[in-house]
């Protein structure tokens, strides 16, 4: 995490979360570096549904269409998040922990999206394993996301 802060500083850019299925863990994730306020503003947790649109600004068309675990669902929340936190990237996990799959998602399904100046990806990942499985591979997936697309270069975390 610090090689990631790093380059978002580099890049003078700010970061904010929206999460479902890690319910707090990318930001966690985030808050474990010293100085980490430099970068990173804050996230929503947004567990329920119905918080996907209200603090996530999801459009309630697109959570009718595609439930809460979708590719465009994840794209709107990273969006929603990087407009109400007024960050320079918005990052977003959505997915299935389990013990049950979530419409037509099996569980281990996660969608991570990033938001950001020339910059809308989505990925659908798939994580094996129980509830802490999937939510750590989730942080792992958003996390390398952004180092991905940040504009400094390539950004190891390991």
């Amino acid at each position: 995490m610090p090689r990631l802060h790093a380059a978002l500083r580099r890049a003078q850019a700010s970061v904010g979360v929206a999460e479902s299925v890690t319910a707090g863990l990318l930001a966690a994730a985030f808050t474990e570096t010293p100085g980490a306020s430099r970068t990173f503003r804050g996230g929503v947790v947004v567990y329920a549904t119905d918080l996907k649109s209200s603090l996530g600004g999801v459009p309630e068309r697109l959570l009718a269409a595609h439930g809460p675990v979708s590719a465009e669902v994840a794209a709107a929340l990273a969006d929603g998040v990087r407009a109400r936190l007024a960050v320079t990237y918005g990052l977003a996990v959505t997915g299935v922990a389990g013990p049950d799959p979530q419409g037509p998602e099996p569980v281990g399904t996660v969608y991570v999206a990033v938001a950001g100046p020339g910059v809308a990806e989505v990925r659908r990942i798939a994580v094996p394993g129980d509830l802490a499985a999937v939510r750590a591979g989730a942080v792992r997936a958003a996390l390398g996301l952004l180092a991905e697309v940040l504009p400094a270069g390539e950004v190891s975390l390991g």
